[in-house]
């Protein structure tokens, strides 16, 4: 959510910042919005005023033995008229925060101007073990490179048994392709945890409309989202959704808390599933595991100090990084543009994968800075050194999508033959397998 201060004292600022994510903000519509609350407030305040001094004429009268009675008819009317006049200012704080709950967030001034992804600017490349120039490719298997769909179909990983249960875009896996899904997901973990100083969590999968509020899915998203209705008796039943992301559930862990500037950064990560109905994206990636219904992922979430959410932002794109080093996949870093950006973004790296069976970078990783955006929604703040409360940044990113990683694994591994090499760094997590053979 925008900061109301900011839109009161340099709309102009918003207006403009707005403008270059291709978001025309309705200046008239808020003046007059803002016109009606200020004139209401000082109604309301001119009316307690008004309270005030009669109670204390009633006083001075009756202690005068005189007639209070038509003071006090008129003091009598105004209870009413504050109710009527709380009732309108309610409406009107409705319609605010309704409208700026549908406005995204402003892009920080480094963020490139663009109007979609083929303005998104490369930041790095790595292959080969090191970083290189942006012209510099992956080198050629050797041979025409299979897709996942192809080499998994031999290895236990079937979308048919998927589609008799689910309809497209789900997955079934089996024997030694799900233990390769399952290692990616530890390994990743570890890596969290272990190395990057994350505290992992195992959080709800289904979450309440507030909490989708919290983060900006809802009300926006809305369509995006799988949601259910509880059982029981017509009272108990309450709308219900399936996270798209464990974004949603860790960062909300702090929804409404005070918290101490000692107890930031917070960092958090999850292994979850992760559901999203894709409406809008068509027939794009139907084939595969690259856009799916239901797909697992470890999330990266940081709680910080505003004066250090950047650093944080730097140091959490490494984080998904070294994931990626540690498996020896290419990819590349890129910033997105201010039209490219999620809604809550205030500015946005991706992380690309190289994919050799369709020859081009797909996303693996989307690392963002909400600053203080989904904070104000979900009211988390700190005590700041001066004893006041301030709101937290919140940041968030995949560490990684497990899917696609495990999709970038078997086509940059694959052999000639169909078969898979398995990364060193997952050894450990499959049991003394380190080929995967086609078993029919």
């Amino acid at each position: 959510m925008l900061d109301p201060v900011l839109l009161r004292k340099d709309i102009d600022s918003v207006v403009t910042a707005l403008k270059r994510r291709g978001y025309d903000f309705d200046v008239n519509r808020y003046q007059n919005l803002e016109e009606q609350r200020k004139r209401i407030q000082v109604e309301t305040e001119n009316l307690q005023s008004k309270r005030n001094t009669l109670a204390k004429e009633i006083g001075r009268l009756k202690s005068q033995g005189l007639d209070a009675t038509d003071v006090m008819q008129e003091s009598a009317r105004i209870p009413n008229e504050l109710k009527a006049l709380e009732e309108q200012l309610n409406a009107i704080r409705h319609e605010l925060d309704t409208w700026l709950m549908s406005i995204p967030n402003l892009p920080h001034e480094s963020v490139p101007s663009g109007q979609d992804e083929h303005d998104n600017v490369e930041v790095k490349r790595w292959i080969n073990g090191q970083y290189v120039t942006a012209d510099q490719m992956p080198d050629s298997l050797g041979f025409e490179p299979a897709d996942h769909v192809t080499l998994g179909e031999k290895m236990g990983l079937e979308f048919d048994t998927a589609a008799k249960m689910s309809g497209s875009r789900f997955v079934f896996m089996r024997g030694q392709i799900a233990r390769l899904h399952r290692a990616l997901a530890q390994f990743m973990l570890d890596t969290q945890t272990l190395q990057h100083g994350y505290t992992e969590c195992y959080t709800p999968y289904i979450v309440n409309a507030p909490t989708l509020f919290g983060t900006g899915q809802l009300p926006k998203f809305k369509d995006d989202m799988f949601w259910v209705t509880m059982g029981g008796d017509e009272e108990d039943k309450r709308e219900l959704y399936l996270i798209s992301t464990s974004e949603i559930s860790l960062t909300n862990s702090v929804n409404g808390m005070l918290l101490n500037a000692s107890d930031l950064p917070i960092k958090l990560t999850a292994h979850t599933p992760c559901f999203r109905s894709e409406a809008g994206s068509g027939g794009k990636d139907v084939r595969g595991m690259i856009r799916q219904h239901q797909f697992d992922k470890v999330e990266m979430v940081q709680i910080t100090h505003p004066e250090h959410s950047y650093e944080a932002l730097n140091e959490m794109v490494g984080h998904a990084e070294h994931i990626l080093q540690l498996l020896g996949l290419p990819y590349r870093v890129i910033t997105l543009c201010t039209g490219d950006m999620g809604f809550g973004a205030a500015k946005t790296f991706d992380l690309e994968v190289w994919i050799p069976s369709q020859h081009t970078w797909r996303e693996i990783s989307s690392v963002s800075n909400t600053e203080a955006f989904q904070a104000r929604r979900m009211q988390a703040r700190f005590k700041n050194e001066q004893g006041k409360n301030e709101y937290v940044h919140t940041l968030n990113g995949s560490g990684l999508a497990v899917g696609r990683a495990m999709v970038a694994v078997m086509e940059n591994y694959q052999q000639a033959d169909g078969s898979i090499i398995v990364p060193q760094v997952l050894h450990p997590y499959m049991g003394g397998l380190t080929v995967l053979q086609p078993v029919k």
